[in-house]
């Protein structure tokens, strides 16, 4: 088993899956239990340079240029980024991998007690892994390639790197962050700590993406406010708010959904509801890759409560919506070096490079805009947030060599 696979499968055991629902930063305690592996094992690899963040749980790590003096100064800092929690969608607690040495191209029985099956029918890009090596689930749990093999392929990189001297690259920043999944993995990201000019998430999926654009974001909850009384005497007196809620998803567009959507088409997206007579709660996310849309979208969800509102009593419906992130494009194109070297990189080790938009964002979405350009690359992983995901051993071990690649390309800029 490689390198690569050993730390992979040791990062998925353990859980650290983030809460949305928490006030603290990072949303769970259970995040250390990695950075503390990782600090571990950056110090163990012998790069001098580690700065753990103990209150906020970052790890930020530097590996030094190799070349000559009069030409490291001009080559840029290139950093590679990936978070450490897995979604909150589903448990990612006592994960179980498994091996599929030269997958046969069917369905893959992932669990046969519950009759939990993998297959190509329902997620055709399996058909595309025929005779490669597969990393699936037990079908209880996720499986954590989102984002343990981006963290997995940045370590194996950096310990190829620095047992290959001969190599040249340039200075390298390494960073792990917390609480992607729930849209804080920015928060208390530390840009000067980090170092980098330019940076890369490996947070995609399929082998070949190489991500610029992606969503704007907003977080959008729903308070209502209902009225409770006995049922036997309610005519006319009771205000059921979980009804209300009910009524508030039906002035959405119905075909404006995740399920309904692709490519650039934006969505309202009901992520939680909970409630009783008396009160009651939406939880949405809003997404679109235009901004004028993004904003548009935003005002009609004000729009909807301002309406039942004014049909119920004012009050009865409050909205929250805050913004999480924007489309990182306009920060990205400025520096588009970064694309085309990426593309190199993944076509120097047979990879045909595919240009898609995120449907969702990264940390190097809000980085962008915190001054250090960061695109997204490939991982090797598919289906994240379920128990259907899996990853590709042979993408994710192409993402550590096009990261060595990466590196090396950037010797050449400046």
């Amino acid at each position: 088993m490689s390198a690569l696979v050993e730390r992979f499968l040791k990062y998925v055991a353990i859980d650290t899956q983030s809460d949305e629902e928490s006030s603290s930063f990072p949303s769970t305690k259970k995040q250390f239990n990695l950075a503390d592996v990782l600090y571990q094992e950056l110090k163990g690899m012998g790069i001098e340079d580690v700065y753990y963040d103990k209150e906020y749980c970052y790890l930020y790590a530097s590996i030094p240029s190799n070349l000559p003096e009069d030409k490291a100064d001009k080559v840029p800092a290139i950093g590679f980024i990936a978070h450490m929690d897995t979604s909150p969608e589903i448990s990612g607690a006592q994960v179980k991998p498994r091996i599929i040495e030269n997958y046969d191209g069917k369905a893959i029985v992932l669990n046969e007690e519950k009759q939990i099956l993998l297959t190509p029918e329902d997620y055709p890009a399996l058909s595309e892994y025929k005779g490669r090596s597969l990393i699936v689930t037990d079908g209880t749990t996720l499986l954590g390639a989102d984002n343990k093999a981006g963290v997995a392929e940045i370590m194996t990189a950096a310990e190829e790197l620095l047992a290959h001297p001969e190599r040249p690259h340039g200075t390298i920043k390494i960073a792990f962050t917390p609480d992607e999944e729930v849209g804080g993995g920015m928060n208390h990201f530390d840009v000067a700590a980090f170092g980098a000019r330019f940076a890369y998430t490996v947070d995609g999926g399929a082998e070949g993406e190489l991500e610029f654009e992606n969503f704007n974001a907003a977080d959008a909850k729903v308070f209502i406010t209902g009225k409770s009384i006995h049922p036997g005497s309610a005519k006319n007196h009771m205000v059921n708010a979980s009804l209300l809620a009910g009524l508030f998803t039906q002035q959405l567009p119905a075909e404006q959904t995740p399920e309904h959507t692709e490519g650039y088409e934006g969505f309202y997206h009901l992520c939680n509801m909970q409630g009783d007579i008396e009160h009651a709660r939406l939880h949405y996310i809003i997404r679109d890759h235009d901004k004028a849309l993004f904003e548009k979208r935003k005002a009609y969800f004000q729009s909807v409560c301002d309406f039942l509102n004014n049909r119920f009593g004012s009050g009865t419906f409050r909205v929250e919506i805050q913004d999480s992130y924007y489309n990182m494009k306009e920060q990205v194109m400025p520096a588009y070096h970064l694309i085309e070297i990426a593309q190199k990189a993944m076509m120097d080790h047979q990879v045909e490079p595919q240009i898609v938009p995120i449907r969702g964002g990264t940390d190097g979405a809000r980085l962008s805009f915190m001054g250090v350009p960061c695109p997204n690359l490939y991982t090797g992983g598919h289906n994240f947030h379920g128990r259907f995901e899996y990853a590709c051993i042979e993408s994710m071990e192409s993402m550590v060599k096009v990261i060595q690649k990466i590196a090396e390309y950037y010797t050449e800029f400046e």
